[in-house]
């Protein structure tokens, strides 16, 4: 046993390069005792084991520093550098946290979550570095998938003419989350085809050094590669192919499914807590547009399992040219997407709501400024979308609502989502962008609401106080009234918006004749938030407005009730609430 005796990378470096592999096939079982156990990103960390043990031996963390893109790749280095009780026992394993985080440990940069950031943050470093005289080792780890990011395009232009040191890693396995797509990959993969001496290399058209290396997973290779770089006096891209899931045959098979997931049994990869599947409207909705509509299409960047297009279900909407996948590049998706609807077709673009943040230019001015009758599904938004605080989106209505011409839709119910997105798809006057919170379940009562009137609905009619809830809250709204009902005798009216990037000013102006309290709950930041525009509507008026939201902090590892209650939105808390103020 040697991680046994590895705390940090003074000690594998007192090692034999013959001795490596072992090292590296310790550190890969430690990996799968904690994936396997709790789940994570499995395929990336396990396809750079090596290479991370290599690294290790060859640079001196923290002095030489290193930024992982995206941190999927990053288990083997904690492992590695003082943090392997965290993925060998199970007491521990929530002393780190899935991504890079300099609070953890020194040879952790920064807290990095989202991809195509690493050659920019390097450059920084390395520029930080010039600054201080000082002549260290900048490395920044970039997979392919996460060159056809717009930044990381931008950042390899600029190497191109930095002329000191800089280590350009790009482990290449052939795959984003799902296949790659973009015309660089064809480039990659001629470079694979030719051991790296193909004359169409992106890398040296960009003014770059260039070195392959076709196994990835041979230790002594990677050692002598990067003993041959060290301390390099300009910047250098290394090519490295690896296999994404290496160690696990269904992994290496299935690259996609085992990007990442939940525990699972090693044997043979069965999931060991089994999802038994539920409702995906999402899809339902998406596959029936396309379906009936053949100027519909579907444009997703890099994640279309989260609309439900799977390995297997989307090769015909793909074949039939009614679904696009245009990689990790969500500012092209958006603007493409704006280009569809002015020239005919019915476009949805879809990503998960963290990865939208990167699009409000081309949302505002080359969406909304030419007003183009797009629709944009934000999946995951607010205290029930991803919990991490590299993944978390709680300022969605903040970002969108505030756009001039578009319609920002918040559904509290699958029924209303199908409705709402009907009107989207059918209209063509301006944008509309969909609010698909996690938390939407179905009523069984079909909507036949007409969203192209912009009312806000009310579910109950009552007086004295009104709670207005947005979207997935509304269900709790409706148990409080109930049980202030059942408590003082009151009914209290229960609003749901239905849209947030305006205010229903008449039925705001109607609650005035019986009302003195108006309540709203959001599952998102409260300043800037929906609620706040109500209570700037009623800021000359003697209504008084309490806004609950989430504070504003980059929340993280949070349960989303747990967060919520913390912050008054609860059934119990709101119950109690408005009671103290009925009596």
């Amino acid at each position: 046993m040697y991680l046994e005796k590895i705390n940090g990378p003074a000690d594998i470096k007192g090692l034999e390069v013959s001795q490596l592999q072992t090292l590296a096939d310790e550190t890969r079982s430690a990996l799968i005792n904690k994936i396997s156990k709790a789940g994570g990103h499995q395929g990336p960390n396990l396809g750079v084991v090596e290479l991370t043990v290599a690294f290790h031996y060859v640079f001196d963390s923290p002095n030489d520093k290193i930024v992982f893109d995206v941190s999927h790749q990053c288990y083997p280095h904690k492992i590695l550098t003082g943090r392997k009780e965290a993925y060998l026992d199970e007491a521990h394993f929530g002393d780190v946290t899935g991504y890079t985080n300099p609070k953890e440990s020194e040879h952790d940069m920064f807290i990095v979550g989202h991809t195509s950031t690493s050659v920019s943050l390097a450059l920084g470093l390395a520029k930080g570095r010039d600054l201080n005289g000082r002549r260290e080792n900048i490395i920044a780890l970039i997979g392919d998938g996460s060159l056809s990011g717009g930044e990381a395009l931008e950042a390899l232009d600029y190497a191109g003419e930095y002329d000191k040191n800089l280590i350009i890693i790009v482990n290449d396995n052939d795959q984003s989350i799902a296949e790659n797509h973009g015309g660089l990959y064809k480039t990659l993969k001629k470079l694979r085809e030719t051991n790296g001496a193909c004359e169409d290399n992106l890398f040296r058209g960009m003014g770059l050094d260039y070195r392959y290396l076709e196994d990835g997973h041979d230790t002594a290779k990677l050692v002598e590669l990067f003993e041959s770089v060290k301390d390099i006096d300009h910047p250098v891209v290394l090519h490295i192919h690896t296999i994404k899931g290496k160690g696990l045959p269904y992994a290496e098979k299935d690259r996609e499914s085992w990007h990442a997931g939940g525990p699972f049994h090693v044997e043979d990869g069965s999931p060991l807590y089994p999802n038994e599947g539920g409702e995906s409207v999402v899809f339902d909705c998406l596959k029936e547009l396309l379906d009936t509509n053949e100027k519909a299409i579907v444009l997703n960047a890099a994640t279309p399992m989260g609309l439900g297009f799977v390995k297997g279900v989307r090769e015909e909407y793909v074949n039939r040219g009614q679904f696009i996948d245009v990689g990790i590049a969500e500012e092209n998706a958006v603007a493409m997407t704006s280009g569809i609807a002015k020239n005919g077709g019915t476009p949805v673009f879809g990503t998960f709501a963290p990865f939208f943040q990167r699009t409000y230019d081309q949302m505002s001015h080359d969406v909304c400024l030419n007003d183009s009758p797009a629709t944009f599904l934000i999946l995951s938004p607010g205290a029930y979308g991803m919990n991490s605080n590299t993944h978390i989106a709680l300022c969605d209505i903040q970002m969108f609502a505030h756009i001039p011409n578009l319609i920002y839709l918040a559904p509290a119910s699958n029924e209303e989502f199908k409705q709402m997105f009907r009107y989207a798809t059918t209209q063509k006057k301006h944008p509309v962008a969909i609010r698909v919170v996690d938390n939407l379940r179905s009523t069984g009562v079909a909507d036949d609401t007409d969203y192209s009137v912009l009312k806000n609905k009310v579910e109950r009619k009552g007086s004295k106080v009104a709670l207005v809830a947005v979207g997935g809250l509304v269900p709790m709204a409706l148990e409080v009234a109930d049980k202030v009902m059942a408590q003082s005798g009151t009914e209290i009216t229960v609003i749901n918006p239905g849209f947030v990037s305006g205010l229903d000013t008449d039925l705001l102006d109607s609650l005035k004749k019986d009302h003195s309290l108006v309540i709203t709950i959001e599952d998102g930041e409260v300043m800037g938030g929906y609620g706040q525009n109500i209570a700037a509507f009623y800021g000359d008026s003697g209504m008084r407005v309490h806004c609950h939201g989430l504070s504003k902090a980059f929340h993280t590892e949070f349960k989303a009730d747990e967060l919520l209650d913390a912050h008054g939105i609860s059934t119990e808390k709101l119950t109690a609430e408005i009671v103290q103020v009925l009596k």
